[in-house]
């Protein structure tokens, strides 16, 4: 069984950097998920992009089938949905602000030994440990 628990993200890793390889190969273009968003609901200067749609349709269709052949994930949601509305549109104005998203910068950016996308992931880092002391230790909040 815990090779089974091992295998499951090692094999969504490894989905994760061919498709963002294949992206970058065939596309000419980082395959950041902020960007491709934009692309696939038409907020870019082109217009709507397929290749976006398609590849947002197939994360999205590739965590349906994994929910549905391998587990279903318990999920309980205790934020409120404008709490919730209120930090999407935060992250959406902060993957603005700095050019690029986790997945942009992170998978892709680090891949490419990108100096900014050095210095951004390690901002993102160091933001999420603070965040997480101040709401868990300082406020204690969360579990």
């Amino acid at each position: 069984m815990s090779q089974i628990n091992f295998l499951w993200p090692l094999s969504g890793g490894l989905l994760i950097g061919l498709s963002a390889a294949l992206y970058l190969l065939l596309n000419g273009r980082v395959a950041g998920i902020s960007g491709l968003t934009a692309s696939a609901i038409g907020l870019t200067d082109a217009g709507i992009s397929w290749l976006g749609v398609g590849f947002i349709g197939g994360i999205l269709a590739g965590a349906a089938l994994a929910s549905a052949l391998i587990r279903q994930p318990e999920l309980t949601i205790t934020a409120s949905p404008v709490l919730l509305i209120a930090g999407g549109l935060i992250v959406g104005f902060g993957t603005r602000l700095g050019s690029g998203c986790t997945s942009g910068h992170g998978v892709c950016g680090l891949a490419r030994l990108s100096p900014r996308s050095m210095i951004a992931t390690a901002t993102f880092m160091a933001v999420a440990a603070l965040t997480v002391f101040v709401v868990r230790i300082l406020f204690g909040g969360g579990a």
